[in-house]
């Protein structure tokens, strides 16, 4: 399966790519795919169509756009490490939000979108996926080892929303990890999984820290809570 290159406008007047994947069946609820800090590579544009696959109408967006459109980097050399970290450094959070929000509204009316639209979002794209369930109006939220959860915490839960938790995760320290669990333990819309042993990225296919297992899992787990409030 390959997706397509389309335009989302932005709600400032800019346009930034997103790249659209479609089930089979032409028909299925939306997923928004929000970027790890390497732009819409190889990894996010499969992860795209194994949604697509499951049976979802899958659009990732192109969120550095306001830095650098195109930005397709791997996790492979010190260079590209250094320049993602640049790239998430220079991240406008605000507008990453609004961006995505602008994306959701696009995904609603694409061709064969039910109208019910989550997100899922890995790393930065964690974050964003939390704050799609905070300032947003997605339908669902899925965060994979999200970072800098601890700031958001304090912020109404809209949206049903779960949390792939990496319990060694080296951009989530053990104090932070206790804290996003005080905080969010008890509301009853979300849903935290710890994955123990696990680091950060266990899902990112051929990179350090993947873990087939626990990415198995977690996509399950994705898959069946997006079937429950997506439909």
């Amino acid at each position: 399966m390959s997706g397509k290159e389309i335009t989302i406008a932005a709600a400032d007047g800019g346009k930034f790519m997103g790249y659209l994947a479609a089930p089979a069946s032409g028909k299925g609820p939306g997923v928004v795919v929000i970027q790890e800090i390497f732009g819409v590579n190889k990894i996010m544009r499969e992860i795209t169509d194994g949604f697509a696959q499951a049976g979802h109408v899958a659009l990732c967006p192109d969120l550095f756009w306001r830095q650098q459109p195109g930005i397709q980097l791997t996790d492979q050399t010190e260079a590209e490490w250094a320049r993602a970290f640049e790239l998430f450094n220079g991240f406008d959070l605000k507008k990453g939000v609004d961006d995505l929000n602008a994306t959701i509204e696009t995904l609603r009316k694409q061709k064969g979108c039910t109208g019910r639209v989550g997100t899922v979002g890995f790393c930065l794209g964690g974050r964003l996926a939390y704050l799609t369930a905070t300032r947003t109006k997605a339908d669902a939220a899925v965060s994979y080892y999200g970072v800098m959860l601890t700031e958001h915490v304090k912020e109404p839960v809209k949206a049903p929303l779960m949390l792939h938790i990496a319990t060694e995760d080296e951009y989530v320290p053990k104090d932070q990890q206790a804290k996003i669990h005080a905080a969010l333990k008890s509301n009853r819309k979300i849903t935290i999984y710890d994955y123990k042993g696990q680091n950060h990225a266990f899902a990112r296919v051929g990179g350090k820290h993947y873990d087939k297992a626990s990415a198995d899992l977690a996509r399950k787990r994705t898959l069946d809570f997006f079937k429950a409030n997506l439909g």
